[in-house]
């Protein structure tokens, strides 16, 4: 008898709209591949009727709060439902960007200086606020950004105190914490992970100041490398970060990294992503497609991988 699987895609987070691209993505490549395969928008389906509906293993094409966080695996673990990705401690971490930042430091890792700010910090004003609080130790320009969201989303580039307050409400209505990054003029990388394997680097070259929301999904302007045009030393020193990047956190399956190259040559690491999108312009298949691995190929990857619930 042929295992069911579950496609879990949608959900709550403001990820939602891509969630549901990448989610049908897989679920039209495992029917593809013969596999009985059934899509559910965690948004209105109870995740708790998957057992009693006969599903056997779990593919999460979550992004965000409520599916990248740890939450949906602990359902599933409780549910013994083995499922694709990262484990409920590792998924919790790597969304959360100040703690991911803290166990890379923590490691000798290469992190930006920043300052983590909470909602609570900041509720007799923001302007009281700034005034009390020294940034002088991050000059502009700065990114500030929510801490525990994916896709760019609610992220500014600061370049003067006067929009330092409207950059911090707008991430403050994403996340209760936020973080004030050091911005690096650079070239921006991702490396992707395919279970133990480094995937083959990506150049992302965006007209904007940064890989934003627009220049992710929408631009058609932006241009992804691969071969990234790094020489055979710096391929080698970056596998080598992203390797120790991805074990620091505890992290499985399948995932992204994300870096940065700055003017003097030193790679600079900026976050996780632990469920990649899946979509037309998503970076995972684009670097899997470079050494041979097919969309279809990389779904049944994944869903080989899934982790087993500790029960």
């Amino acid at each position: 008898m042929k295992k069911k699987v579950a496609v879990l895609l949608g959900g709550n987070s403001s990820e939602r709209e891509i969630s549901i691209i990448s989610g049908n993505a897989v679920l039209k490549s495992l029917i593809r591949s013969g596999i009985n395969a059934y899509s559910f928008d965690t948004r209105d389906f109870p995740i708790m009727q998957l057992k009693k509906q006969g599903f056997d293993l779990a593919y999460i094409a979550l992004h965000g709060k409520g599916g990248e966080d740890g939450s949906i695996q602990g359902v599933l673990e409780y549910l013994n439902i083995p499922y694709t990705g990262s484990g409920i401690m590792a998924s919790s971490i790597a969304l959360d960007k100040k703690r991911t930042k803290l166990l890379w430091k923590s490691d000798n890792l290469p992190v930006l200086p920043d300052i983590y700010i909470q909602k609570k910090d900041v509720l007799k004003g923001i302007n009281n606020f700034l005034i009390k609080e020294n940034f002088k130790k991050l000059p502009y320009p700065i990114v500030v950004k929510p801490n525990n969201q994916g896709s760019s989303i609610g992220i500014t580039l600061v370049h003067f105190k006067d929009q330092l307050k409207n950059a911090i409400e707008k991430a403050f209505n994403y996340s209760n914490t936020i973080l004030l990054e050091k911005f690096v003029i650079g070239k921006e990388y991702t490396v992707s992970i395919l279970d133990t394997q480094i995937l083959p680097s990506i150049q992302i070259i965006t007209k904007n100041n940064f890989y934003d929301y627009i220049s992710k999904y929408q631009s058609s302007s932006t241009k992804y490398l691969c071969p990234s045009g790094l020489n055979l030393n710096q391929e080698k020193k970056l596998k080598k970060i992203i390797k120790r990047a991805w074990n620091t956190l505890g992290c499985n399956g399948c995932g992204r990294i994300d870096v940065i190259l700055d003017n003097n040559n030193k790679f600079w690491l900026l976050e996780v992503n632990t469920i990649p999108g899946m979509t037309h312009r998503s970076l995972l298949p684009i670097s899997a497609n470079a050494i041979g691995i097919s969309f279809d190929k990389l779904v049944l990857k994944i869903l080989n991988k899934t982790i087993t619930p500790n029960i």
